[in-house]
């Protein structure tokens, strides 16, 4: 049995938390209000009713501007919006606000470029939201992985999100799972197998999308990804071969509830201790690229 954490004893961290869609009110809104490391002081979103449902049920704030957003904050938390991504979280850092991003880090691998240097030229605390990284049953996936030589992977994440329903949104109809899915899974691979090298993408990222993953150690990962798919619940699957008995990761049993108390405690170190973790910004930064790759041809 995990022990349990200390007492926090610092003074929550005040966020701000920029959109009011289906993840920030299922996710971002609930975790950061439940405290007791942060406190949702302030929400803004594009429509200021949604940012008010979004806040009434924590006692926070509906803002009209993102200045007031900022006025009413120490860090902002920002929810995916690729069509607004980049301007509010590089207004923040250079008011020396620290940031909780969302992936991915922007729309495309400039944007992401640009919000990477704002953050570092203001040297403010950056963490990423990539969920299934702050649950103890991965970090003890990639903990083993690393003891071992892995020879190659495989990899998938499925859903039927893109389907229908409230995660149905333009911006994943769009750009498809490598922008939604991906990031989450290029970590995983990266981090559990060795830092990626090179990435090839064949497919449509709107229906089925397959990766293969060259690893600077000579390993090789494939990596699957749709949100078009109809499954019974959603799949996300690693399976690590080598001269060892073959690793395994499935979070079909993982309860994501077990990552929000994690995520929200370390943030709140971070601001308050002034230090990203490894999950920074340029993290994000590193994974946009491998996104990049993929979607290049020959």
């Amino acid at each position: 049995m995990t022990a349990a954490p200390a007492a926090w004893n610092d003074s929550p961290v005040q966020v701000g938390l920029v959109g009011a869609g289906p993840w920030a009110r299922a996710m971002h809104a609930r975790m950061l209000a439940a405290g007791p490391e942060t406190r949702l002081t302030a929400v803004w979103a594009r429509r200021f009713d949604a940012a008010r449902e979004t806040a009434a049920p924590y006692g926070a704030r509906a803002v009209a501007s993102f200045e007031e957003l900022l006025d009413n904050c120490e860090a902002v938390a920002r929810v995916p919006l690729p069509s607004a991504c980049e301007a509010p979280p590089a207004r923040a850092a250079k008011a020396g606000k620290a940031l909780l991003l969302e992936k991915p880090l922007g729309p495309d691998l400039p944007s992401a470029q640009r919000l990477a240097d704002a953050i570092d030229e203001a040297g403010v605390v950056s963490q990423l939201v990539l969920t299934k990284r702050y649950h103890p049953i991965t970090r003890e996936f990639i903990s083993a992985a690393r003891q071992v030589d892995v020879a190659g992977a495989r990899s998938c994440y499925l859903h039927g999100a893109f389907l229908g329903g409230d995660f149905a949104t333009t911006w994943r109809l769009e750009q498809g799972a490598l922008l939604d899915l991906g990031p989450h899974l290029l970590d995983l691979l990266d981090a559990a197998v060795g830092p990626i090298a090179h990435v090839r993408g064949t497919g449509d990222p709107r229906r089925w999308i397959e990766l293969t993953c060259e690893h600077t150690n000579g390993a090789v990962s494939q990596a699957s990804l749709s949100g078009s798919v109809r499954l019974p619940q959603v799949i996300t699957r690693i399976e690590l071969f080598g001269p060892h008995p073959g690793l395994v990761y499935d979070t079909a049993e993982l309860d994501h509830d077990e990552c929000w108390p994690v995520l929200r405690r370390e943030f709140a170190t971070a601001v308050r201790t002034g230090t990203s973790t490894e999950l920074s910004a340029r993290r994000g930064l590193h994974l946009q690229r491998l996104i990049a790759q993929a979607t290049q041809t020959d």
